[in-house]
């Protein structure tokens, strides 16, 4: 007997008038991951396209491949890099088996891969079982499917964390990303936040020791790792260049975030997003325009007692979350702008705002977090006045 069958034989529990009807979420989420969905559009006025929510899930979860391979190995290679200049073994017992095989050697791909998967899969898996009981939670209750969008949430989530941070501490970022940033205004498709950058901030201002600071980018006890944004901040570019080259930061061997040091692999994602039409190249566009501009005139400007001035725009390419910020979350489907003029103001607003709070900040070196999420309070705003400018436009042309 065939899953199909398995699922036909008992799809009757589930539907209206079974013993399981509330329960009828769960049985659609598990249908729906294994098979193509079998509804048809009804009605006389119906607009058919060949994609689907699944699909646009599909493919996002897809372009964070390259950002997921990524974290894997430059998780482990910097934490294999600590260990050696430390001279111990200072980790956890568990995390001692991709010594066991291939030892310690930061130049051992095996090593760096599997060290770093075993800091990736338990946040992943916290996040999945977390944010999974409360997507089922919401949609048993209201009576609706499970939506996939919960898919995309969850790994972004995991990919802008620390690789030390606390499961209990993971728990409760999702939590608060999935039920206040998402299901309170209704679920998938009618949240004006971003959930996983939600969860973030609510770490980031709840538990800033976790997520903040030199020590918790370098997955190993009693070591310490700058990131380039910190150490942009204490001393300038050239304070960065005395550790880290452009090209080094630009493949992702630096400290950060699990997913987001990479900006080769964002860039991969962003071709593969761009083509497959899931992400808006207007979004994009607009966060380069947005950064590069606001980066030169503060360079033009400068400052003798601020180095972040004198930071170019290139830097601030390969720096913190920017990339991964512009390419995954900035061009959020739901949380951004709509429409077409709009999708430019909204990320030249990003842009703008991320090198504004990085560099004349001093409390806050990464501002991309905080450029996403007031951005996205100000998109239905931004649309609004788009709409408005093109209704009197065509009035004016029609008088």
């Amino acid at each position: 007997m065939s899953a199909r069958d398995i699922l036909d034989s008992i799809e009757p529990h589930f539907t209206k008038g079974g013993k399981l009807e509330k329960y009828y979420g769960l049985y659609e989420m598990v249908d729906t991951f294994i098979y193509t969905p079998t509804d048809v559009t009804r009605g006389k006025t119906h607009v058919r396209d060949g994609n689907d929510l699944k699909r646009t899930m599909t493919f996002v979860v897809i372009a964070t491949a390259f950002c997921v391979l990524m974290a894997w190995y430059n998780t482990g290679y910097q934490a294999n890099l600590a260990l050696e200049a430390m001279g111990k073994e200072s980790i956890d017992n568990w995390r001692r088996i991709p010594m066991v095989l291939f030892g310690y050697n930061p130049y051992n791909p095996l090593s760096c891969l599997v060290h770093g998967m075993l800091y990736f899969f338990p946040i992943y898996f916290t996040t999945l079982a977390v944010g999974g009981i409360w997507e089922v939670l919401f949609a048993t209750v209201r009576k609706h499917e499970v939506n996939e969008g919960f898919l995309v949430s969850s790994m972004l989530y995991t990919l802008i964390l620390p690789p030390d941070m606390p499961l209990w501490q993971v728990a409760l970022g999702i939590s608060f990303g999935i039920v206040l940033g998402k299901e309170v205004f209704g679920g998938t498709g009618k949240n004006f936040l971003n959930p996983a950058l939600t969860g973030r901030a609510f770490l980031f201002f709840a538990y800033p020791a976790s997520i903040s600071g030199d020590a918790v980018w370098v997955a190993a006890d009693g070591f310490s790792g700058a990131t380039a944004l910190s150490l942009g901040a204490a001393g300038g570019v050239e304070n960065i260049q005395a550790t880290f080259g452009w090209f080094q930061a630009f493949l992702g061997f630096i400290p950060g975030s699990m997913g987001e040091t990479s900006t080769l692999a964002c860039l991969l994602g962003a071709a593969f997003l761009l083509y497959t039409r899931v992400a808006s190249y207007r979004i994009m566009g607009g966060v380069m325009i947005g950064m590069i501009a606001m980066s030169t005139l503060l360079n033009v400007v400068g400052s003798s007692t601020n180095h972040m001035f004198a930071t170019p725009w290139y830097w601030h390419l390969v720096m913190g979350g920017f990339a991964f910020g512009m390419v995954y979350m900035a061009t959020d489907p739901v949380s951004a702008a709509v429409t077409d003029t709009g999708r430019w103001i909204y990320g030249v607003m990003i842009g703008f705002m991320v090198v504004l709070i990085r560099v004349v900040n001093p409390a806050f070196p990464e501002g991309m977090m905080l450029a996403i999420l007031f951005s996205n309070m100000f998109a239905p705003l931004i649309d609004y006045f788009v709409v408005q400018a093109n209704i009197r436009r065509r009035i004016k042309r029609h008088a």
